[in-house]
């Protein structure tokens, strides 16, 4: 009886992904077979014997075996437990001086361990000054070809590195170390921000909790000592973490952008723009933080959208009284009135913003609304201070159809009234202090409260008046400041401005011209819009942390009623490098002695991202012509998050060309921002934000737990994060490593706009590095008597030894190679992740590791030549496999790299590290579409015999006899490569004889089907009973699939990545099912 055997696509692609595991099993350290000793040449039969005995050996180690590797077998909670205490016996003390290599003559480890792989090499790499480059190699190199030159996006020295700056940093290492493996001239130069609003926060915060003192009791010089204290005390906790992650940055070129070079290029690009008529000051409307009691750049402006009513928490304020929370009323509008002076007439006005109709110099209407022609040109009476207010006709304001048509105008505190205001010359009454509280120009009564307060208070001072109207919700949008999370005041001030516009165009006509790249492409549409609406750059900061104005206002000794905020001084504002410059021109400006000049220098400091602008070059000296500046500037280019566009990336551009006429990098890499798994921004009041050190060195359940108590999120979602959180991590995030965390991130580049980043799925790749570690100590035993050359590529292919399977591997190893240098030459940095993970796991381990078993046992002389081919394939595999993976994996490639047999004997050109080695080069002799198309039929072939193995639950000491009936050509193939198919399918095969009559079938295609010999390898009744559990098994699978998937509402419900994964496993599970009744009905007739 032939018994039919047929898969799914679906149950195929599985199979083939358990048998990745499988193949892994025999990688498990307690069940390496060892090299025979003898040299004797071995009959057939005896070879045969020693394997089926091989497959026996060691029975003992069949529960380490399945505690490692096995899907089944031993108890979840036993298998758990054996974990947790192997976890727990380990323990690693980092015996290596600092700085100095480590002992690669000691026991290689058993078992993967970050903490120990990953020990000692980045103080090795740093001390041995592999991330440096002399300027003297890179001058003349092209940018774009054999120079390779980047700055590292700036953090912020306040805090600490999350999982997007991880992102950032595993991104530009891996093109880092792949460039300087290419043997280019390389540059990563590391920095970090000083965060003027952000540090100085945390400064004053820590200055009041211990002092009990502000920053103004302290005085202006005092504490900026006390942040720099700061700084050096607490600042250096990114630059621990990017060593961590093994950056290899140039820690020699470290800058800092409030050091002396950087504070040297801000103040020479201040006096440039200046003189350049770009930059000026002046009095006008921005964007105001009361909290901060600074202005910010519109750029720095969050939008919140609000439906209706909604209740918000303002910062400074001593909370509504009116409200449980304490919060303030938002997203509605009010009515109220003025009365029209000697009248009577009330006009009804709506607003959003109450409180500003103390600063209320105009009412305006439309000069062709027939309802208000009988008011043009008279008066209405303030209600609080009595001032008569002009009504006036404006057609640009005032919308007829909207409202009531009438519109109060507060020029101070309004951007479409401001224009309004000079418009019609109105009074420009700012009625807030710079904390948000009313002045006396908002009059004696609401004099010292708080705007919100104060909004209340105005509302029922209306009401006594009766002059109140309804208030009705309103969908609105509120401005907050990115900075402090405060809703921003439009409010007038002096401040200096950059005007952008001939800057924007030039950056923005590099990119339509092609001079500069955007990728991904898409986001240049972004880059123009924003480029050619832009305005005007406020740079002045109210602060006292951060680079302070190069600006000197002049008087003269003994002169009085000069003031520097009266705008009809503003020429006396001087620009110059020093203040001895400044007294040289103020004193030429003034017509006196330097002797009669008094110079009082700006209080305010320039806003953070003006010293960001300047990075790309500042860092490598300039404005002095330096050999680094020579050497590495232009770089090549700028890789960062698609947050910070503006903020950044258009200001270097913009500012490069400004004053170095120089693009400052010819490509931009935009990466995915990265969110939570559920799509939500990383954010501390969330508690989702990770730190990179948690993943690389494990973290606690409790502590992961902590960060959602320490957050805002309601009770309820906290309840549902902490679940998630101990279902997917029951004993808290285990120790990963640096190189998993990197390996797993660079998996999400494939993704768009936004990466919702499962810590999970980067969890699980510490899997594949401890693969990796075990399939490596594996491989070794297999050329530890090998001794490499010089070219080995090329020796193997003109040895005239090499196998086929050998061909097929070069041709696969090329493959790889081809692949992921042109996916990281086009920064596809996911793609390039995926085809050096599946060379590894699907070629060298899954395959060749496998099917060259035989031949290095064999050590007979007349198999010396077999032998030393397939040992010198596996050496040149393993190690250009390992140098495809190290820009991504540093630490553990390095480890194993340094660990392959022949280190050190390959003469004066052979690299002290892994790092400084030849990133290995695609070449076109190499590929072998013939043996590689050959080998597929192969890998058929294999596949079939396995499935059938494993459906008929044959024994893994059992070689059965397997019969392939196919065509001429296929017969060819499996002929030419019968040893192979025998030793991945475990059985004998024959080419086109016939099957036995009580055998199973597995149809590969229409050229080949694959016949197993039941007789005696299976009992019909054992196998009745096990095939009836399984079946009912699946028949229960089936239906909980089918019921869930005829729910009401389930199509339009449910996503369709799951529905589309419940439709593959659905179709799985039938063809399981049919496969087990066909079984059941052979076995019942044998």
């Amino acid at each position: 009886k032939i018994l039919r055997f047929s898969m799914s696509g679906t149950l195929a692609a599985q199979l083939q992904s358990d048998e990745q595991i499988v193949a892994m099993q025999l990688y498990h350290p307690s069940i390496e077979p060892k090299p025979l000793e003898s040299t004797k040449k071995m009959s057939k039969s005896a070879l045969k014997k020693l394997e089926k005995n091989k497959g026996k050996k060691d029975r003992s180690d069949k529960a380490a075996l399945k505690a490692a590797w096995a899907k089944g077998g031993e108890g979840k909670k036993a298998k758990e437990k054996k974990a947790k205490e192997k976890k727990s016996e380990f323990k690693f003390v980092n015996k290596t001086p600092k700085g100095q290599k480590k002992d690669m003559s000691e026991p290689m480890l058993e078992a993967y361990q970050p903490s120990a792989v990953e020990a000692a090499w980045q103080d090795w790499w740093e001390a041995s000054g592999y991330y440096s480059c002399d300027p003297s190699f890179a001058k003349g190199k092209d940018p774009a070809k054999d120079r390779f030159t980047m700055v590292i996006p700036p953090p912020n020295v306040t805090g600490s590195l999350h999982l997007g700056h991880a992102l950032t940093a595993a991104v530009e290492d891996t093109l880092t170390r792949w460039h300087r493996m290419k043997g280019h001239a390389t540059m990563y130069v590391p920095g970090t921000d000083h965060a003027g609003i952000a540090t100085q926060s945390i400064v004053e915060k820590q200055l009041m909790k211990l002092e009990n003192k502000t920053r103004h009791e302290v005085g202006r010089e005092k504490f900026v000592e006390k942040v720099w204290g700061w700084k050096e005390e607490y600042g250096n906790k990114i630059t621990s973490q990017l060593r961590y992650l093994g950056s290899s940055v140039d820690w020699s070129r470290e800058r800092f952008t409030m050091d002396e070079k950087c504070s040297k290029a801000v103040v020479e690009a201040f006096n440039r723009f200046h003189s350049a008529g770009i930059l000026y000051r002046a009095n006008r409307l921005g964007n105001w933080s009361c909290a901060l009691k600074s202005a910010i750049s519109d750029i720095e402006v969050d939008t919140l959208e609000l439906e209706g009513r909604t209740f918000i928490s303002v910062p400074n304020h001593k909370g509504n009284p009116k409200d449980p929370a304490g919060k303030y009323e938002f997203g509605v509008i009010t009515s109220f009135y003025y009365e029209v002076e000697g009248t009577g007439e009330k006009l009804e006005i709506a607003t959003t913003r109450l409180e500003t109709m103390l600063g209320d110099t105009g009412v305006a209407v439309h000069p062709d609304d027939p309802r208000y022609a009988h008011l043009h040109g008279k008066h209405v009476v303030h209600p609080f201070n009595g001032k008569r207010i002009p009504i006036i006709l404006d057609s640009i304001l005032v919308d007829m159809e909207k409202g009531t048509g009438v519109v109060k105008v507060t020029p101070a505190h309004d951007p479409h009234d401001y224009e309004c205001g000079k418009r019609h010359g109105l009074e420009f009454l700012s009625m807030l202090e710079e904390d948000g509280s009313i002045n006396h120009m908002g009059g004696e009564q609401f004099k010292g409260m708080m705007r919100y307060d104060a909004r209340i208070a105005i509302e029922e001072a209306l009401k006594a008046k009766g002059l109140l109207g309804e208030k009705k919700p309103n969908k609105m949008n509120i401005g907050i400041c990115s900075r402090s999370g405060d809703i921003l005041e439009p409010r007038i001030t002096p401040q200096w401005y950059v005007n952008c516009t001939g800057m924007a165009k030039r950056a923005a006509d590099a990119v339509r011209n092609g001079d500069l790249k955007i990728l991904p492409k898409e986001h240049e549409k972004t880059w123009f819009y924003w480029l050619d609406n832009i305005r005007d750059w406020c740079i002045s900061r109210q602060l006292w942390w951060g680079h302070r104005i190069p600006a000197w206002f002049a008087t003269k000794v003994g002169e009085e009623g000069v003031s520097k905020n009266d705008m009809k001084y503003n020429d006396r504002w001087i620009v110059a490098r020093n203040e001895a410059e400044a007294l040289e021109t103020a004193a030429a400006k003034l017509g006196c002695d330097p002797s009669a000049v008094v110079l009082d220098q700006d209080e305010d400091v320039l806003d953070t991202w003006f010293s960001s602008g300047l990075f790309p070059f500042s860092v490598f000296g300039w404005p002095d012509k330096t050999d680094d500046l020579e050497a590495f500037f232009p770089t090549s280019l700028l890789e960062t998050g698609l947050d910070i566009i503006f903020f950044w990336v258009a200001r270097m551009v913009m500012m490069g060309l400004e004053l170095t006429d120089t693009l400052p990098f010819h490509t931009v890499y935009l990466h995915a921002m990265v969110r939570d798994k559920d799509g939500r921004k990383m954010s501390k009041s969330l508690g989702n934000v990770i730190d990179p050190l948690e993943v690389i060195k494990g973290c606690t359940l409790s502590s992961l737990h902590a960060k959602l108590d320490n957050g805002n999120l309601p009770k309820k979602e906290v309840q549902k994060a902490k679940k998630d959180q101990e279902a997917d991590f029951p004993d808290g995030i285990p120790e990963c490593g640096s190189d998993a965390l990197r390996f797993g991130l660079l998996a999400y580049t494939v993704q768009g706009k936004d990466v919702n980043l499962d810590i999970k799925r980067v969890v699980s790749y510490r899997q594949f590095c401890n693969k990796l570690w075990n399939a490596t100590r594996f491989a070794l035993q297999f050329v530890s008597d090998f001794k490499p050359e010089n070219d080995l590529a090329n020796v193997i292919m003109k040895s005239g030894k090499a196998a086929v399977r050998d061909v097929w591997m070069m041709s696969r190893l090329n493959d790889g190679v081809t692949k992921v240098n042109g996916y990281l030459d086009s920064y596809e940095f996911g793609l390039a992740q995926q085809n050096a993970y599946s060379l590894w796991i699907n070629d060298i381990c899954d395959v060749y590791l496998e099917v060259i078993k035989p031949v290095v046992y064999d050590m007979s002389p007349e198999n010396a030549d077999a032998r030393w081919a397939s040992q010198a394939t596996l050496w040149h595999s393993l190690e250009q496999g390992l140098k495809i993976l190290h820009p991504m994996m540093p630490y553990v490639t390095e480890e194993l790299w340094q660990r392959l047999p022949g280190r050190g004997t390959l003469g004066a050109s052979e690299p002290a590290t892994i790092m400084l080695a030849p990133y290995p080069e695609g070449d076109a002799s190499l590929d072998n579409a013939k043996v590689e198309k050959g080998m597929k039929v192969v890998m058929s072939a294999v596949s079939a015999c396995r499935a059938l193995r494993q459906t008929y639950n044959i024994a893994n000491k059992d070689r059965p006899s397997f019969y392939a009936k196919c065509g001429p050509e296929c017969a060819v193939v499996l002929s030419a490569q019968r040893g192979d198919v025998e030793t991945l399918g475990k059985g004998v095969l024959k080419i086109n004889e016939e099957p036995p009559k009580a055998s199973a079938i597995f149809v590969v295609d229409d050229d080949l089907s694959i016949y197993m010999d039941l007789a005696g390898m299976v009992d019909p009744a054992k196998e009745l009973k096990r095939l009836a559990k399984e079946k009912g098994k699946i028949e229960s699978q089936i239906a909980d699939l089918e019921k869930k998937m005829g729910k009401p509402l389930y199509e339009e419900k449910v996503k369709e990545e799951i529905k589309q994964k419940d439709r593959e496993t659905l179709a799985s599970s039938k063809a399981k099912f049919e496969n087990v009744v066909t079984a059941m009905k052979t076995f019942e007739e044998m």
